[in-house]
C-alpha cells in the first residue's frame, strides 16, 4: 500500500493520478480541508510540463482550459519592458517553442481531479504526526480526528508549512544534525505580491485597441535605485481562454529579506494602496493596475535549500521539498515537472511504478528519486530569487539593458537542457545501479 499525504494542491494530485497506471500501487490522498481547492489566480507552465501532462494522458483536457491551444509553434514566454516612467520600453523578449502556457489555477486542479480515481481522496484528514514500526517498517499515520491508518511510504504534499518535513527535520536534528532547525520554517524574501484578475474587456478601448497583456505574457519592472526605497515590478498574463487577464505586482525590499514577517501572509487590500505603489508609470502599467478592483496583498516565502528530501519511507514533494519565489513560474510545474512540483510527480512515479521497485528496493527508488530531483529544484529555487533581483535591475548588470536581457534569458536555461524522459530515465538507471551492486 502506498500512502500519498497531500495539501490537495496540484503536485499531490498529479503524483496521485501518475501512479494510478500502476495497478499494483494503491495510493490514497489525505487532505485536511473538507475539498480539494486553490487559492490565487494563475498558474503558467511550459513545454516541459506539458510533454507530462500529455504522456499521463490529460493534454486533451487541459488544452480546453489553457489561454489557447498548445500547438508547438514559437511563443513569448515574457516581453520585458522598463516602465518606470511616462515612456517605457522594451529591452528583451524571451521566446520558446509553446511560449508560456496559462491557466486559471482552480481550473488547473479540477482538471487533475477529474483524472483522479475514485475512492482514494480522503477529506478533513489533518496529518499531526507519523511514526514507524521497526519490526517490518511501516508507518503509522496519526490524524487530528484521532484516526490512524497504516501505510509502507508517506509521501509529504504538504505545502510550505509541511508538517511532514518539520518532524523529518527535527527528528535527525535529534540524531546530532542541529543545523538542520533553521531550514524548518519559511524565509520571507522581502517581497509583497499584490494580486488581481481583469476581465479582458475592460482592457479593451473604444476604439477596439487591446491592450498588449491580452496577447502577450508581460513583465515591467523599475529600478531599486530610484529614489524609492523599493523596487517594483509586474506581471500580467491571460488565462481562462483568454477571457480574464491575471495580474501579480511585486515590491521587494531587499533588505528585509529573512525579517520575521508579522500577520497573516495572505490578506485582502484596498485598491488606492495599490495604486500609490504604481503612480508614475508608464500608462499601460497605469491603466492595467487601476482596473484591479480588489486586490490581495501575499506575503513572498520561500525555503532555504534542502539537503535531503526522503528519510527511511518518508518522502518530500513540492512545496514541502522546495517552495519558491514565483519569478520563473516554476513553483506548480516543478512539482509535475518543469515547474518543480510536476517534475517531482513524473519522476517519482517512474522509479515507484518500475517492476523493479518492490519493498526491498524501495529506498533505492526514493533514493533515485532524490538524486535526480534535489540539486535541480534546488537550483531552481535559487534561480528564481535571482530571477526576481534581475527583473528590478538589483544584479550585476542593474541599469544596463544591453547586458541584462541575455543574463534575464540565459536564467531560463533549466527549461531546455533535458527532457523529462531523460529525467525519468536517468532515476531509474541511477536506481537500477544501485540494486546491482549491492
Amino acid at each position: 500500500m502506498l500512502s500519498l499525504h497531500s495539501g490537495g494542491g496540484i503536485g499531490g494530485l498529479c503524483l496521485a493520478v501518475a501512479l494510478s497506471r500502476y495497478p499494483d500501487i494503491q495510493v490514497d490522498v489525505y487532505e485536511a480541508a473538507e475539498r480539494f481547492k486553490e487559492i490565487g489566480a494563475g498558474v503558467m507552465i511550459w513545454s516541459r510540463t506539458w510533454e507530462i501532462l500529455t504522456l499521463l494522458g490529460m493534454a486533451s483536457d487541459f488544452s480546453q482550459i489553457a489561454h489557447a491551444t498548445p500547438d508547438g509553434s514559437l511563443g513569448v514566454g515574457f516581453d520585458y519592458r522598463k516602465s518606470d516612467q511616462p515612456e517605457g520600453s522594451q529591452f528583451y523578449l524571451f521566446e520558446l517553442p509553446y511560449g508560456c502556457i496559462r491557466f486559471h489555477r482552480a481550473q488547473f486542479l479540477d482538471v487533475l481531479v477529474k483524472h483522479l480515481p475514485k475512492d482514494v481522496a480522503h477529506f478533513r484528514k489533518r496529518l499531526l504526526s507519523y511514526s514507524q514500526e521497526a519490526s517490518d517498517g511501516h508507518l503509522d499515520l496519526q490524524f487530528q480526528d484521532g484516526s490512524t491508518v497504516t501505510c509502507d511510504l508517506l509521501v509529504g504534499c504538504d505545502g510550505i508549512k509541511s508538517g511532514v518535513r518539520r518532524q523529518m527535520l527535527k527528528e535527525k536534528a535529534q540524531a546530532g544534525q542541529a543545523d538542520l532547525l533553521r531550514l524548518i520554517e519559511p524565509v520571507w524574501t522581502g517581497t509583497i505580491a499584490y494580486r488581481g484578475l481583469i476581465p479582458v474587456h475592460r482592457l479593451i478601448r473604444a476604439d477596439g485597441q487591446e491592450h498588449r497583456t491580452i496577447q502577450t505574457p508581460m513583465m515591467v519592472a523599475r529600478s531599486l535605485h530610484m529614489p524609492k526605497s523599493s523596487a517594483q515590478h509586474v506581471v500580467s498574463y491571460s488565462i481562462s481562454r483568454g477571457s480574464v487577464v491575471n495580474v501579480v505586482a511585486l515590491v521587494s525590499r531587499p533588505e528585509q529579506e529573512g525579517a520575521p514577517y508579522e500577520g497573516p501572509w495572505v490578506t485582502d487590500c484596498s485598491a488606492q494602496e495599490l495604486h500609490e505603489c504604481y503612480a508614475g508609470w508608464e500608462p499601460e502599467v497605469v491603466d492595467l493596475i487601476k482596473c484591479i478592483e480588489n486586490p490581495t496583498r501575499w506575503a513572498i516565502h520561500h525555503l532555504r535549500p534542502l539537503p535531503f528530501y526522503t528519510t527511511d519511507r518518508v518522502v518530500l514533494l513540492g512545496d514541502a521539498a522546495h517552495a519558491m519565489s514565483p519569478h520563473q513560474g516554476a513553483g506548480a510545474g516543478q512539482a509535475i515537472e518543469a515547474n518543480p512540483c510536476h517534475q517531482d510527480a513524473f519522476v517519482l512515479a517512474r522509479v515507484l511504478g518500475d517492476p523493479v521497485t518492490t519493498m526491498s528496493t524501495l529506498r533505492h527508488a526514493i533514493s533515485a528519486y532524490e538524486y535526480v530531483r534535489l540539486p535541480q529544484a534546488n537550483r531552481v529555487l535559487l534561480g528564481s530569487h535571482i530571477s526576481g533581483m534581475m527583473y528590478e535591475f538589483d544584479g550585476p548588470a542593474q541599469v544596463d539593458l544591453q547586458r541584462l536581457g541575455p543574463m534575464i534569458g540565459a536564467q531560463w536555461d533549466w527549461l531546455n537542457e533535458t527532457t523529462p524522459e531523460e529525467e525519468g530515465r536517468r532515476a531509474l538507471s541511477w536506481m537500477q545501479d544501485r540494486i546491482e551492486s549491492l
